[in-house]
């Protein structure tokens, strides 16, 4: 199991030379490099050229560097998939997937990306709240690896206002959880659009962590200490996982399915829970450890 932090996807656009060079600096977790939705049409191609001269130059520390083409369909999809692939980044975010056959497609066209180049989905769209299992299950056999929620768009689609409880879309958000833990992915929630509301952030933040989601996508810096701190394991819930491993890990405990470890009843299956609860921890604390 990958403990790779994703507390803090950053969504940057990719014309913007400047906003680049900060990126290497900032305390996100992911670099997301746009050459959609925040580029421009007549700025594609030199926002394409930029994001790939990013790539190559490093500097990212430890942060994932992702670049998010444009859909295979527009004039620009396939030149960004075969300039994604050729730079090695960490991922390509593909928008708008309504199905497997997308992921196939788009897993096609990195065919000659690095292994290291993963396929990650933008789920925003009413086809792909209906696909979200068969979707997630492309990973058995692509570079899939994570589902990124695109509410702005799926709100588009289905004609919904966006509340505050985002009580249109809590069926979505469950159900693309569920599909990405059956198949393994990483699943990161949409961004928040309120961009000066840090109040209203944490409560989504929150809210977004209450549901399982691994981290948020975002649209500002300023939304990044928010996103880390509450995407970060609590230390008292890592406390009683270190309790939960040390108690079975103790050889008077051998055969046991069933420990009582400081008051609480504890099976196996809490053993798994707290071993991934520790990893995540530690990787988290390896991550501040290496950022500028």
């Amino acid at each position: 199991m990958s403990h790779r932090p994703r507390r803090s996807a950053l969504y940057m656009p990719a014309s913007n030379a400047r906003a680049i060079e900060k990126a290497r600096g900032l305390a996100c977790d992911v670099v997301i490099l746009d050459l959609e939705d925040a580029v421009a049409p007549e700025a594609k191609d030199a926002a394409r050229q930029q994001a790939v001269e990013a790539v190559k130059a490093g500097g990212f520390g430890p942060r994932e560097v992702v670049i998010r083409c444009n859909g295979l369909s527009t004039p620009w999809g396939a030149e960004d998939l075969a300039a994604a692939a050729e730079a090695g980044a960490d991922a390509v975010l593909a928008p708008k997937v309504n199905g497997p056959a997308d992921i196939a497609a788009y897993d096609t066209a990195l065919s000659g990306a690095p292994a290291k180049t993963r396929l990650w989905a933008m789920i925003e769209t009413c086809p792909a709240v209906f696909a979200l299992e068969p979707i997630a299950a492309c990973a058995r056999t692509s570079r899939l690896s994570a589902f990124c929620l695109g509410l702005n768009d799926l709100a588009k689609e289905m004609r919904c206002r966006q509340t505050p409880d985002r009580a249109p879309f809590q069926a979505v958000l469950t159900l693309a959880v569920a599909a990405g833990r059956a198949h393994g992915l990483t699943v990161l929630d949409s961004v928040f659009n309120e961009i000066d509301d840090l109040a209203a952030l944490e409560t989504a933040c929150r809210q977004g962590s209450d549901f399982g989601f691994d981290g948020k996508t975002i649209i500002h810096p300023s939304h990044i200490e928010a996103c880390n701190r509450i995407f970060s394991p609590d230390p008292a819930e890592v406390a009683q996982a270190r309790a939960v491993i040390a108690a079975f890990a103790d050889p008077l405990n051998a055969g046991r399915g069933v420990l009582r470890v400081e008051g609480r009843l504890t099976e196996r299956l809490h053993l798994t829970q707290a071993e991934a609860l520790v990893g995540a921890a530690e990787a988290i604390a390896a991550r501040s450890d290496a950022t500028p």
